[in-house]
């Protein structure tokens, strides 16, 4: 999750879309340690102004992702980090990161993705890539099957909000904005899939539970788990109005998450029990509480 600036200005919008962009980027096409391009060269590659890169690049200056310096560019300082024991971990030019993994499930003939997140910002990123390689004949899954819960719009969450000022509701705001525009986005994505005949089957699923979350976990195909505790930080923000004030956020992108593999010989391993436990806590929640 990132508490974002959700601008009602068009600029504002590009920057957001841009940042998003970049996000899903770090830790792949840029690993940590690379630079990236000059501002001039995104603004060209990806239809924009440079304007609208550098209020991108901020963004992300602020989140803790890249560190930018006068004459020398923007530099990757921070990625997904996974911790995990399995060969699948180190495929990434010695980069853990979550595109692996989503892309292996992808790439299965049937998918099945269970999700428990605070927003549908960093997935909307990976099903919108999955989505264009199964567009460019790359992968061709027959049956998609996605469940989300997020949780309920209503509730009084304790973070994102503004430090100073609990009650002031801006922050929470523009994260419930963040989420619709992302889980409409990933929804539309998968759904025209199927529309237009690219897979057989899909079935997205979107629910909301009262919960706050504190932990990200996904589960695929009901044989691995990715799950990892949400940090709460301390950040300088830059509100919609101009208004710079401290937020209290938590980053779901920087999240350390580990990974568990069930081990089909052993219904007793460590590893076994953990994703099948939280394969339960997810079905119970949605079967119980979600709606």
């Amino acid at each position: 999750m990132a508490g974002r600036g959700g601008e009602s200005s068009g600029g504002g919008r590009e920057a957001l879309r841009v940042a998003d962009e970049l996000r899903a980027r770090i830790g792949h096409v840029y690993p940590l340690g690379a630079f990236l391009p000059a501002q001039r060269a995104l603004a060209v590659e990806l239809g924009v102004s440079r304007d609208t890169v550098q209020r991108a690049l901020r963004e992300l200056v602020n989140e803790g992702w890249i560190e930018s310096r006068r004459g020398s560019g923007s530099r990757v300082v921070k990625v997904q980090r996974i911790q995990s024991s399995t060969a699948k971990a180190t495929r990434v030019r010695g980069q853990v990161t979550l595109a692996p993994f989503i892309s292996e499930a992808f790439e299965q003939p049937e998918v099945t993705l269970d999700v428990y997140t605070l927003t549908s910002e960093s997935l909307d990123a990976h099903i919108r890539l999955q989505s264009e390689r199964i567009r460019g004949g790359f992968i061709s899954p027959q049956r998609i099957t996605l469940r989300m819960l997020l949780p309920d719009p209503s509730l009084p969450l304790p973070y994102p909000r503004v430090k100073e000022d609990p009650d002031d509701s801006r922050m929470r705001a523009r994260l419930r904005a963040i989420t619709e525009t992302h889980t409409n986005s990933l929804v539309s994505a998968l759904r025209d899939l199927q529309t237009e005949g690219l897979v057989p089957s899909v079935n997205v699923q979107v629910q909301h539970a009262p919960l706050t979350p504190t932990f990200k976990l996904y589960l695929f195909n009901t044989v691995e788990a990715l799950h990892g505790m949400y940090e709460i930080i301390e950040r300088r923000l830059e509100l919609g109005d101009g208004e710079v004030v401290t937020a209290l956020d938590v980053l779901g992108l920087g999240a350390t998450l580990t990974h568990h593999v069930k081990d089909p010989a052993d219904a007793g391993a460590s590893e076994t029990v953990f994703v099948d436990s939280m394969q339960q806590w997810f079905d119970s929640v949605w079967n119980h509480l979600s709606e």
